[in-house]
Formats: C-alpha cells, sequence, structure tokens
C-alpha cells in the first residue's frame, strides 16, 4: 500500500468530467486520477474548504453516524481497477474490532476529507493507472505543486477514461 495525498479535485476537458486526483506521498510521486461523478466531486470541494452546510450533506451524515456509534474510520483505500472501475475499501475500528466495507473511491475519498483519515492505493492501481511527474531540481525534490497541476492538465488534454482500462 501506498500513502496518497489529496490534492484536488479537478474538471478534465475538454470533456468536462470531474476527476479526484491523489498524489504518491512516497516513491517518486505519481499522481492517480480517478474520474468521478460531479455530486461526489462538489462533496470533496466542500469538505476541502470546510464549508458547513445548513443540513449534514450524505457523507457529513455517514460521518456523524460513524461518530455517534464509536466508529473509526482508521484509512480508506484504493484496492483495484477492473474493467475502467475503480474500487476502495473503508477501514472502519470500533468496540468489535475492525472491518472493511467496499465503496466508491469518491466516497471513500469525501468521507476521509471529513475525518482526516489517511488515504492509500495499492502498488498494482499505481502501476495501472499511475502517472509519474518528471522531478525537477535537487535529488528528491519534485516540482512545486502548481507546476504538478499545469503538468497534470497537460497529461489530461492527451488521456481518455478508456486509457485505464485494466
Amino acid at each position: 500500500m501506498n500513502e496518497m495525498e489529496l490534492i484536488g479535485v479537478r474538471i478534465e476537458m475538454p470533456s468536462n468530467a470531474p476527476i479526484v486526483l491523489l498524489r504518491e506521498t512516497g516513491g517518486v510521486g505519481r499522481l492517480l486520477p480517478i474520474f468521478i461523478g460531479g455530486a461526489e466531486a462538489q462533496a470533496i470541494a466542500l469538505a476541502m474548504e470546510e464549508v458547513e452546510t445548513p443540513r449534514p450533506m450524505t457523507h457529513d451524515l455517514f460521518k456523524n453516524v460513524l461518530d455517534d456509534l464509536g466508529v473509526r474510520l482508521e484509512r480508506i483505500v484504493v484496492t483495484e481497477l477492473q474493467d475502467r472501475t475503480f474500487y476502495a475499501q473503508l477501514e472502519l475500528a470500533g468496540d468489535n474490532g475492525t472491518c472493511r466495507v467496499s465503496c466508491r473511491p469518491s466516497d471513500a475519498v469525501a468521507l476521509a476529507v471529513r475525518t482526516g483519515a489517511p488515504i492509500f492505493a495499492s502498488e498494482s492501481v499505481l502501476e495501472v493507472a499511475g502517472h509519474t511527474v518528471a522531478p525537477e531540481g535537487e535529488e528528491g525534490e519534485g516540482p512545486p505543486p502548481e507546476e504538478v497541476l499545469d503538468q497534470f492538465r497537460e497529461f489530461l488534454d492527451q488521456v481518455n477514461p478508456e486509457d485505464f482500462n485494466g
């Protein structure tokens, strides 16, 4: 498993398809783009900006239920890519032990942002769908975040969702 950080939610042009962008925190810092739905993109963006809505949105509700039940979201894992579909798991811990729940990566990320849970991706997913950005500057340092996003936008201009077929 490779720890990832959430870079943000972007719109892929020209299709206007939202993506969530994750970056490997160690290793070569591979980027992992995951195409998601508009509602999930909004839910992630609102949580990243710490916007409080008048009534709980679905992911806020789920977090509240977990809190009230005394269950912690230990981490989320993007586990696999099959037939152009990403899969993820919530790793939950409570008084009765731990369990894993299958879910969409977009829902997992939206919940992770709300709980502060770490995000991971399996090596097999990164091998198939990860995008390496060429490092610049001193050894071990990558380009600044703005440059990473510019390079990734250039990558997105050349890629189609079908390219992620495992």
